[in-house]
């Protein structure tokens, strides 16, 4: 091996003296100037450049270092000039790679003047005869090259150098097949995987992996069927013998049932047919014709013009014939007498006088003339009011009818058939004897009929493609000759058009038949492309019934085993076991020297190259510099080791396209729109979750019914409109104040503050509420203690009436008012200036207790003990608020006075009221009749 590795360099180096100026070569991220042979990849130049540039294949960018290699990629004048297998192009980012095939070189490391075999677009069976010294394989491509032992060896990628190769895989002469990986499943043996990664398949071939032959197409190489032939045994195990010849001036293709078509579309009839009431040519019986229960139209019975379909029974005789009572398909002539009476015999006519003979021609008749006859003579018979004679064959003459001896006329051929005759015609021959010569086309000729197709044991005979013959005896069935049998007699398969007792091995039986297997396969138990039992050698690989070209890139076919083996972990690809057939190295640190993968002996500056299995530095020879300075010095080139200034390098921004803005407007719409919903569905939430609060706090969340439920259920499904939500029955007015109360509550629930001014509004509520209970009161008492003193004055012994009078309304209402006005104590002075409080003016002046009924109080409101800042006016609405009545102030009177006075002296002592304190607001007492006025 140390040998082989020395002689390489010798040879490199040799061929690099001949190179008298340096190059550049460049992979990204670093460039290396010096001698080199090395043709891969692409050369960049620019206007103005220093120099030139050898990339190797790789991805370049805008950023890519040194910044020798950007300032020429980023040039504006920038051109690339690829070699064969790579394309042109200086758009960055730049791809360059070797396009889908094979790229050849005649020397090692890549160099020379190579040639490239492109993947193919349709499978060839030609091999192309080669003599390389490295390949370069694009990826995902897999290519089949024969060697000096003739073992097909299968390389996935790169090889530097051949010599490197292991022993069975040296001496590579041969290209057998370059196909793409990319196709799952694999394509089958008639089609070429594309890059794309779909099956290119020829013309015949059919299916996803162009495993079959399409509609007309037959054999393993999928043939074309004969031109005139319009099915034939076709498919991939088919023989493409003709089951149907093509049909020429078929009836239907100028609407024509019982003809034949003419080239310029019009349709000849056959005899008795013409055109139906639905225009369609030859379609129904024509005038003297009848169609008989064979779908013929055959001739009416003598003396007989019209007849009825199916029965043929006469339903117009002809002129001086009466119908036949004994056969009623028959019309006889009526017997000619002359004026005497006398009867004329047979052969003679009456000519009114006397009898005259007929006409050689006929054998009865009602005139002279051959038209006159009745019944023809012998050997003669009707057609179209004429005797006309007959051939050897019972055909009239001048027509396609033959002779019916029972009508004595000319009828018609049976049904489908253009011509007809007797086998052998004499006067005792009958119509069922005739057999039909020829058929409309469509039809086939079978033992004298026409019929859609032949019947088994015979074949339709390819001379005339009309008449059908009786197969060889051997042939059960057969086609294109009585001797192609497609089966057999005696239990025997037929094969190939042969009779034999056993199939080949490369067919299976199937109805006494042997089909050939699939070109793919060797042996087979089906005709699929999937159902192979042995493989040929240029798809050794069975796998899941099929037969595959190779392995996988990590495996190599083992002919021992006839299976995929692993290759050993340092290969990446092989062609036998263990780690000294390696075709390529799987680590990215060696290099591959005699099958084997060693470390590779990149100086300190370089690595393998990626894809190409080589040292950079093992590409170019780098002259070593000598202190006597006999050796020239390499020129210095300009930013070949200096990176790229971050500063000098700016990003160019390209603006957004239309679609663009729009997909970003779009998305901020779609984020504020499920922002909105989600916090609208927080609200709700919160929302019925304060609800439900409230209702457990005061005891309002009862049971739901199944009503409720079921519309509350129908709202969630199909919606509602905003104001026209399904309710039950409506909250009471309490209900609502309660749920009004609960609000500010829970608004001032949080804040001390709002606590202290809370329960201080509810104590001054509290405070308003009695003051307005005992306003109502008063006047209540006014009124009883003013009616008492009217009925003591008229000296009436009646009660006051129970009955409440309308001021008690009035009263409460004016109260109620006052309230809703703010409250003050300035309202209820107001509210309650006319009435009268305390103890009855009787029991004040007297000292005694009441002795007229004591008025009833009144019932102290339970919504007035409600600690709450809304009062009744909130929920009342005919409690709306009015300006305070003004008092009217008239003389007062002298109880009054002294009311007054006894009021002042105790507010002067600063006492609490005692009992029989009293004191009077001005006020109306309502009538002329009190005893204050008089």
């Amino acid at each position: 091996m140390l040998s082989g590795i020395l002689t390489t360099s010798l040879l490199f180096g040799a061929a690099l003296a001949a190179q008298s100026s340096p190059t550049v070569v460049c992979v990204a991220g670093q460039c290396v100037e010096g001698f080199t042979n090395t043709t891969i990849g692409a050369t960049l130049s620019a206007s103005g450049a220093a120099t030139s540039l050898l990339l190797l294949p790789g991805e370049y960018t805008s950023s890519t270092n040194p910044s020798l290699l950007h300032d020429l990629l980023t040039s504006s004048s920038a051109s690339l000039s690829p070699s064969p297998g790579f394309a042109g192009n200086t758009s960055l980012p730049l791809n360059l790679a070797l396009q889908p095939g094979l790229a050849i070189y005649p020397q090692a490391n890549y160099s020379g003047q190579a040639t490239f075999a492109q993947l193919p677009s349709k499978p060839s069976n030609t091999s192309s005869d080669i003599s390389p010294g490295s390949i370069a394989v694009s990826s995902n491509v897999w290519v089949a090259v024969s060697g000096s032992s003739s073992d097909r060896t299968i390389f996935w990628d790169s090889v530097p150098d051949v010599s490197q190769l292991p022993s069975g895989a040296a001496g590579l002469s041969k290209i057998l097949d370059i196909q793409s990986s990319a196709c799952s499943p694999p394509c089958a043996g008639a089609g070429v995987c594309s890059a794309a990664g779909t099956c290119t398949c020829p013309p015949g071939f059919n299916g996803t992996a162009c495993e079959t032959c399409a509609p007309g197409f037959f054999g393993p190489t999928c043939q074309a069927c004969p031109a005139d032939c319009a099915s034939c045994d076709d498919g991939m195990t088919g023989t493409g013998r003709c089951l149907q010849p093509t049909i020429k001036n078929e009836p239907s293709t100028c609407d024509c049932l019982n003809g034949v078509c003419a080239s310029d579309g019009s349709c000849t009839c056959n005899a008795g047919w013409t055109t139906g009431s639905n225009g369609t040519a030859c379609a129904k019986c024509d005038t003297g014709f009848f169609l008989n229960s064979d779908g013929n139209c055959a001739v009416c019975g003598l003396g007989c013009t019209q007849c009825a379909d199916g029965s043929g029974d006469c339903i117009t005789c002809k002129s001086g014939f009466t119908q036949n009572a004994n056969d009623r398909t028959e019309c006889f002539a009526s017997q000619s007498t002359t004026s005497t009476g006398t009867v004329c015999p047979d052969g003679s006519f009456s000519n009114g006088t006397s009898c005259q003979p007929c006409s050689p021609l006929c054998q009865t008749c009602s005139g002279p003339n051959s038209s006159d006859c009745i019944i023809c003579g012998a050997n003669k018979y009707l057609l179209k009011g004429n005797c006309v004679g007959v051939d050897g064959n019972g055909v009239c003459d001048s027509s396609s009818l033959v002779a019916d001896n029972n009508k004595h006329e000319c009828d018609t051929c049976p049904s489908k058939c253009t011509s007809c005759k007797y086998p052998s015609f004499n006067v005792a021959s009958t119509i069922d004897q005739v057999q039909c010569t020829g058929c409309l086309p469509g039809f086939v000729l079978s033992k004298g009929k026409c019929v859609d197709s032949c019947p088994s044991g015979t074949f339709l005979d390819p001379k005339d493609n009309v008449t059908c013959t009786t197969c060889d005896s051997s042939c059960s069935s057969c086609a294109g000759s009585s001797t192609f049998c497609l089966t057999c007699a005696n239990n025997q398969l037929a094969s190939n058009g042969k009779c034999v007792a056993s199939c080949p091995s490369n067919s299976f039986s199937s109805s006494g038949q042997c089909i050939t297997c699939h070109p793919d396969c060797a042996s087979c138990s089906g005709s699929s492309f999937n159902q192979c039992s042995s493989c040929p050698a240029d798809r050794p690989v069975l796998t899941n019934g099929r037969c595959l070209p190779t392995c996988s890139k990590s495996q190599y076919f083992d002919k021992t085993s006839s299976s995929c083996q692993s290759c050993d972990a340092s290969c990446s690809s092989c062609s036998g076991s263990g780690p000294s057939n390696c075709l390529a190295c799987s680590s990215s640190n060696q290099v591959l020297r005699g099958g084997s993968c060693v470390s590779a002996s990149c100086n300190s500056t370089s690595g393998v190259i990626s894809g190409l299995g080589i040292c950079l530095s093992d590409l170019v020879v780098v002259p070593p510099s000598s202190s006597t300075g006999s050796a020239s010095p390499l020129p210095s080139v300009t930013g070949i080791d200096t990176p790229i200034s971050t500063s000098n390098t700016t990003e160019v921004k390209r603006p957004l396209k239309w679609w663009e803005i729009l997909l970003m407007a779009l998305g901020c719409a779609f984020i504020f729109v499920l922002f909105l919903m989600c916090w609208r569905r927080r609200m709700r939430k919160r929302r019925v979750a304060a609800t439900a609060h409230f209702a457990a706090a005061k005891n309002l969340d009862h049971p739901k019914s199944w009503r409720y439920r079921l519309v509350r259920f129908g709202e969630k499904l199909f919606g509602h409109r905003r104001g026209q939500r399904w309710m039950m029955a409506k909250d009471t007015d309490a209900i609502r104040l309660e749920k009004l109360r609960a609000a500010e509550e829970a608004r001032y629930s949080d804040h001390p503050v709002e606590k202290l001014r809370y329960a201080e509004d509810a104590r001054h509520a509290r405070d308003l509420a009695a003051a307005r209970s005992s306003t109502v009161r008063h006047e209540r008492e006014m009124e009883h203690l003013i009616g008492a003193y009217e009925y003591s004055r008229a000296g009436s012994s009646r009660a006051p009436s129970p009955l409440p009078s309308l001021r008690d309304y009035d009263g409460d209402r004016q109260s109620h008012k006052a309230s809703s006005r703010g409250g003050s104590d300035r309202g209820r002075v107001g509210a309650a200036h006319n009435l009268v409080a305390e103890e009855s003016l009787y029991s004040q002046v007297t000292g005694q207790p009441r002795r007229a009924p004591e008025p009833r109080q009144p019932v102290r409101n339970p919504a007035d003990l409600l600690p709450s800042r809304f009062s009744n006016t909130t929920y009342s609405s005919w409690l709306t608020p009015e300006p305070p009545a003004q008092p009217v102030h008239a003389a007062p009177t002298p109880a009054q006075e002294y009311a007054r006075s006894v009021t002042n002296l105790a507010q002067a002592a600063d006492a609490p009221p005692q009992r029989g304190a009293y004191w009077l607001q001005p006020t109306n007492t309502g009538g002329a009749r009190n005893p204050f006025l008089r």
